[in-house]
């Protein structure tokens, strides 16, 4: 029998980005568009059904856009996008959180403290719709009205978005997430980087460890998407006979792999905040440190308790810790380093064998 096709789907970001398209057009021409095509942050064209358009007063116009998550469990499928803009004096896109759109609270994500939360892709997105249509000032209001409802079933509340859920998206494109076929879409990439004559791979779990890799100048077409499955991808390394791996990531993934945790999605696996309790202890922190660490709302909040402590140190023993425990996991089969960075994709910690492999690639 042959497996379904799984379809693919926008993000709740693209919808928005559709939303600005059709009032724009509308603004414009009056046309009422039914159907807009946008590029997606990684180059996907999208076509994008539009629900409706209407003027709301003489600056606003309003587009309606319905989320559609293809065959991907997302909790947003099927929810009304509502999109409101008006043209401003200045030079800057203003985004706004209208109904359902919740607001960050606390410090430690990619979206300040006090602002919509509308992630950096969605925005990128809508900027590169109104650059599309030579406009500059331009006020971008957001609202999905079953927001509110669904941001209970996220972990917006743990990390302090308050109010609805976040607009999101690192492209625009969401993917199906069956895990077989994620997990199995994501292994001919070591065929590739194989066969362009790597012997050491760069595995990252996303856009944050890819974008690290690149600034330090590690070789792109040895880097491999791990996703949440740096287990399975190590496994399929082991078997492809590759030499050496570079885990590169975020501290919040990464941290996981150090406390034995190979398969990093939230709902199956965390530790964070206990595992960066215990190494800062190790080395030293006082117990007060210590429980603020572990009441912190995200890793990157410990890592300024961290900072602030002068305790630097302890990326680099929690970057020895994820090496070897990734080592094991594949019986020694592989030697591995690994690089630890935050959102501002600097580099906080490293071992020795990161260390070597980065002047290598260097000299």
């Amino acid at each position: 029998m042959e497996s379904k096709h799984l379809r693919g789907g926008y993000t709740t970001g693209a919808c928005a980005a559709a939303g600005v398209k059709a009032a724009l057009f509308f603004a414009g021409s009056g046309e009422v568009v039914r159907e807009v095509e946008i590029v997606a942050l990684d180059g996907t064209i999208l076509k994008i059904p539009v629900a409706a358009v209407k003027k709301i007063d003489e600056e606003k116009i309003c587009a309606e856009v319905v989320k559609n998550s293809g065959d991907d469990p997302d909790v947003t499928n099927g929810v009304s996008v509502f999109t409101a803009i008006k043209k401003i004096p200045g030079g800057e896109i203003v985004f706004k959180a209208g109904e359902g759109i919740g607001r960050v609270t606390k410090p430690g994500l990619s979206i300040s403290p006090g602002e919509p939360a509308i992630n950096p892709g969605p925005r990128k997105l809508i900027k590169n719709v109104a650059e599309e249509f030579e406009i500059a000032g331009l006020e971008v209001e957001i609202s999905i009205p079953a927001g509110k409802e669904l941001a209970k079933k996220t972990l917006n509340p743990t990390l302090g978005i308050e109010g609805g859920i976040s607009v999101i998206g690192t492209t625009g494109v969401l993917r199906p997430m069956s895990e077989e076929a994620f997990k199995n879409s994501l292994v001919p990439q070591i065929d590739v980087a194989k066969a362009a004559g790597f012997k050491t791979l760069v595995f990252v779990p996303g856009k944050i460890g890819e974008n690290i890799a690149k600034k330090i100048g590690l070789p792109y077409a040895a880097t491999v998407h791990t996703g949440n499955f740096i287990g399975f991808m190590l496994e399929r390394a082991a078997e492809r006979k590759i030499e050496k791996i570079i885990l590169c990531g975020h501290i919040g993934k990464l941290i996981k792999v150090a406390a034995g945790n190979f398969h990093t999605h939230n709902r199956i696996s965390d530790a964070r905040l206990e595992t960066l309790a215990a190494y800062s202890a190790s080395e030293g922190l006082p117990a007060e440190e210590v429980k603020k660490i572990l009441a912190a709302n995200t890793a990157e909040d410990a890592a300024d308790i961290i900072a602030k402590n002068n305790l630097q140190k302890v990326w680099d023993k929690i970057a020895e810790r994820a090496s070897f425990r990734a080592k094991r996991y594949v019986f020694g089969e592989i030697e591995v380093g690994t690089i630890l960075t935050n959102y501002q994709s600097e580099i906080l910690g490293r071992d020795e064998v990161a260390r070597n492999e980065l002047e290598r690639w260097k000299s």
